[in-house]
């Protein structure tokens, strides 16, 4: 009996017969192809090559837009957000430029409208473009912005890359030196389509230096390789907890994860960012700690990620 259980549950599920009063299956999978897909691979050769021919759409650019800075992570909850509202801010500040725009690319968790103190809804101008909403200097655009703060957006893939295409492309931006992109976690349909609708400075990696964030922003960096858009470089968030009362610092996710994944990537680490109760405050309550905090060590990180992002598309433009 113990020998028929173990051809009954491994061997596969494809296809059966009966046997001894007990259903046998064909193996539908191997060691190197537990989906099963390995047999389609042939079929689907000569339609990829055919695809590829024909190439990718041609990447436009924004009009009036001149530099496109994605922000992104492979995972959820290691201040992404945080960090593309306060470079965003930084950059005007360094660069002395009120050019700088802020769109959130998060269709199903919009979190702009709450950081950036922002919750009107965007007028139309006489092409029925939007036109963005404003504060702190940064022109912001976001999905929050058109539906209710705790409304659940319920879509797939073709709304939401009609809702990105949407947003990129239908904002009366007007003139801006740096539109910065806030990218929803993960490797699916919003970065696939932004890698294929514009032409993309550079990409921002934020990860923690836990090595369960670092595993997923690996994954991401990975991903916008392949689609040919440069890694600027990493920025390694909640770094190090310093207590306020004795200066004590405590490594709580990790120490130096993000160093070594930026040697082995061959980028740099633009900076990092400590853990600090008012960097989360700000965010909650709407004031970016680059505005509320200016003078701050924090305020200071994100200054100089700021700087270092300026100087890396610089020499990205040298270069071509």
């Amino acid at each position: 009996m113990a020998r028929h259980i173990w051809r009954l549950f491994g061997q596969g599920i494809n296809s059966a017969k009966k046997y001894d009063k007990l259903i046998y299956f064909r193996p539908f999978s191997r060691h190197n192809d537990q989906l099963g897909i390995q047999p389609q691979k042939n079929k689907l050769a000569g339609h990829q090559r055919e695809l590829m021919k024909r190439g990718l759409p041609k990447r436009s650019n924004i009009s009036n837009v001149e530099n496109i800075i994605v922000v992104a992570s492979g995972k959820g909850g290691v201040g992404k957000s945080t960090t593309a509202v306060n470079l965003a801010v930084a950059l005007s500040e360094v660069d002395g430029e009120d050019g700088v725009g802020l769109l959130d690319m998060d269709v199903f968790g919009p979190s702009i409208p709450r950081m950036m103190n922002l919750s009107a809804s965007p007028e139309l101008d006489k092409n029925d473009n939007m036109i963005p909403l404003t504060n702190y200097g940064i022109h912001c655009m976001s999905m929050g912005f058109l539906i209710e703060e705790k409304a659940a957006v319920v879509w797939r893939g073709p709304m939401v890359m009609s809702a990105v295409q949407r947003l990129l492309l239908r904002t009366a931006w007007g003139k801006l030196k740096y539109l910065v992109l806030d990218m929803p976690p993960g490797t699916g349909d919003t970065q696939l389509s932004l890698s294929q609708l514009v032409a993309v400075t550079g990409v921002i990696i934020v990860s923690t230096p836990q090595d369960i964030a670092l595993l997923d922003a690996r994954r991401g960096a990975e991903m916008f390789c392949k689609v040919q858009i440069p890694v600027l470089g990493l920025v390694e968030n909640m770094s190090v907890f310093l207590c306020p009362k004795c200066g004590h610092q405590e490594h709580i996710f990790g120490k130096d994860g993000v160093q070594e994944m930026a040697k082995e990537l061959g980028v740099d680490v633009l900076g990092d960012v400590p853990l600090n109760l008012w960097i989360r405050h700000g965010a909650d309550k709407g004031q970016p700690i680059t505005v509320s905090h200016p003078g701050s060590p924090q305020a200071a990180s994100y200054k100089n990620i700021a700087t270092k992002v300026i100087q890396k598309i610089s020499s990205l433009k040298t270069q071509i």
